[in-house]
């Protein structure tokens, strides 16, 4: 049996950035994928989902972004050409349609064996002396516990199943979380003719563009992207969800609960219990705006601060009425029960998030709650590494732009360990 320097599970950002940095250093390898290339972003984004980070943003390493509009927001499909490209372009070792359905250690200490299926058939075992799990922790979609009371009563689908408004069956739809995702569908929907209801939640929102700049590239000169995990004193701050943000449009746009109530979607409460008839809602949705607007007015006050600090001149701010505070939240409504047939709701759609699965790995390399103990990326068991992990160095980590220095790190730490692999194994011929 042929014996790999290294596997990758996953070719989406994280898995091909750490393959071009392998190739570069000569590493024999491979890229195992369950679906297509860039899977995840395929058959996990609605039809016109777009990225939420300007396209200069989105190069891997070798491969910046080349195009006419560096600070345009690609969509989907566009994303996946590119990854397609590069695989080609960088002749990467991908084999598509390989699902790995477990990593356990070999009679060899310093090798792993990786079982694999295709289209439903078992593969021939690989072995390897390296795993790179590329595979991410957003792999399968979270439900609320309150998703089982709903029972039949109504379609559900989660955000990873959405495609467009024309798959729904007629009829008002309830997008259950505010974050991007749930903000991003409900003007979706609205722009489908839809009636939408907005279960939200705490999450913050800040502009698209302030003071004649995309807010990321504010963050990326503040070095707020390179935070790390280490630095951070309250690490729930790891934790919070993505603020809400749009990149539809030539700049992408603001998105916040007030605006949306503004083109006619209801802002509720959160989502507290399912009844035989309808949804039972929190009275948060004025503490939700509230919350989403305080956010916003700090990241302006910081990037002002930032702009005083440097001595720079400042620019002037734009006029950007999605992001005006709503001080007395009239935007909400007062509903504490949503019926189903008096609101003529159809569907549910359940905007709550993804979840992972690393049973597959047959190592003891998980906490108690399944998920992977790792420093850096680097785990504890010896030849196994994680990459594509939100905050696996720093704020950046997330991001298709923290793809490069993660990948980075990690394939050196590969060739460090399979430096010392070679020279204790001359040591020992020679003594």
């Amino acid at each position: 049996m042929a014996i790999y320097d290294v596997i990758i599970v996953g070719a989406g950002q994280a898995g091909l950035g750490t393959s071009y940095f392998l190739t570069q250093a000569g590493h024999t390898h491979l890229v195992l994928e369950k679906g297509q290339i860039g899977e995840s972003w395929r058959s996990q984004r609605w039809d016109s989902f777009k990225l939420n980070s300007p396209n200069f943003m989105n190069g891997l390493p070798g491969m910046s972004y080349a195009g006419p509009e560096p600070d345009g927001f690609w969509r989907r499909d566009d994303l996946v050409s590119y990854f397609e490209h590069y695989v080609s372009y960088f002749h990467l070792p991908v084999r598509t349609c390989t699902s790995v359905t477990a990593v356990e250690c070999a009679e060899d200490p310093a090798c792993f064996i990786v079982h694999t299926q295709n289209e439903g058939r078992t593969g021939e075992p690989l072995m390897c002396r390296s795993v790179v799990v590329a595979s991410g922790i957003l792999q399968a979609p979270k439900y609320d516990p309150i998703h089982s009371r709903v029972a039949g009563k109504v379609t559900e689908l989660h955000t990873s199943q959405y495609r467009n408004a024309a798959q729904l069956p007629p009829g008002a739809v309830v997008v259950v979380g505010s974050a991007q995702s749930g903000c991003q569908i409900a003007e979706d929907l609205l722009a489908a003719g839809r009636t939408v209801y907005l279960c939200t939640s705490r999450v913050g929102r800040a502009p698209r563009r302030y003071r004649g700049r995309d807010l990321l590239e504010w963050w990326i000169e503040m070095k707020l992207l390179d935070v790390t995990y280490a630095s951070l004193k309250d690490k729930s701050l790891s934790r919070l969800a993505q603020p809400q943000i749009s990149g539809h449009g030539r700049y992408g746009h603001t998105i916040s609960l007030q605006h949306l109530a503004q083109q006619g979607v209801v802002v509720l409460g959160r989502l507290i219990d399912v009844e035989e008839d309808g949804l039972i809602l929190s009275d948060e949705a004025a503490e939700h705006v509230h919350y989403a607007d305080g956010f916003s007015q700090q990241v302006k006050a910081d990037i002002d601060a930032y702009i005083q600090r440097t001595g720079r001149v400042r620019p002037p701010r734009e006029v950007d009425p999605a992001d005006q505070p709503d001080p007395q939240a009239g935007c909400i409504s007062s509903l504490r029960r949503l019926k189903f047939r008096d609101a003529r709701i159809s569907t549910i759609i359940w905007a709550s998030g993804f979840s992972a699965d690393f049973s597959w790995l047959r190592l003891p390399a998980l906490d108690a709650r399944g998920l992977p103990v790792h420093e850096g990326g680097i785990s504890p068991v010896h030849g196994l590494y994680f990459v594509g992990f939100p905050w696996l160095h720093s704020r950046k980590s997330g991001l298709i732009y923290g793809v490069t220095e993660d990948a980075r790190w990690i394939a050196k730490a590969i060739t460090r360990r399979q430096e010392r692999y070679s020279s204790h194994k001359l040591m020992r011929k020679t003594s």
